[in-house]
């Protein structure tokens, strides 16, 4: 497996283990030094893995609906054991009330520590049009 074909599995290992609530696999793929903007959580970076497990055990995602997500328009830069993979997450739910969609932009920093990437920050924000762009 090329490192391009590897960061890409590790991100969806990753990505997979906090919909299923697999929290011993997001604690392995994941820097105890984690650091995160999410926009729609917090105006304010958030720091560590606490507020992560808190929703991972509370089913934030949705967890036991069926799902699926998307990466459009995925780009990876690899600089030796930093990556940085950037794209827009599209996050599609079936639920009781149909089908819901969710978008949002997001970049993840992976670094590869003893031979093992983990994701040490994710910056997200939104996918909508600039209010400058009329939307």
């Amino acid at each position: 497996m090329t490192t391009e074909q590897e960061i890409w599995a590790f991100l969806d290992r990753h990505l997979r283990s906090i919909f299923s609530r697999d929290v011993e696999t997001y604690r392995a793929t994941t820097g105890d030094d984690l650091s995160l903007y999410e926009w729609f959580v917090a105006p304010h970076r958030q720091d560590g893995l606490d507020f992560h497990f808190f929703m991972i055990d509370h089913s934030w995602a949705g967890t036991g609906a069926d799902y699926r997500y998307d990466l459009l328009e995925p780009r990876l830069q690899l600089y030796g054991d930093t990556a940085i993979v950037s794209y827009t997450f599209m996050l599609t739910v079936a639920g009781e009330t149909g089908i819901r969609h969710t978008l949002h932009n997001e970049s993840r920093v992976l670094v590869r520590r003893d031979g093992a990437w983990q994701v040490v920050h994710v910056h997200k924000s939104p996918a909508w049009r600039a209010p400058r762009e009329g939307g």
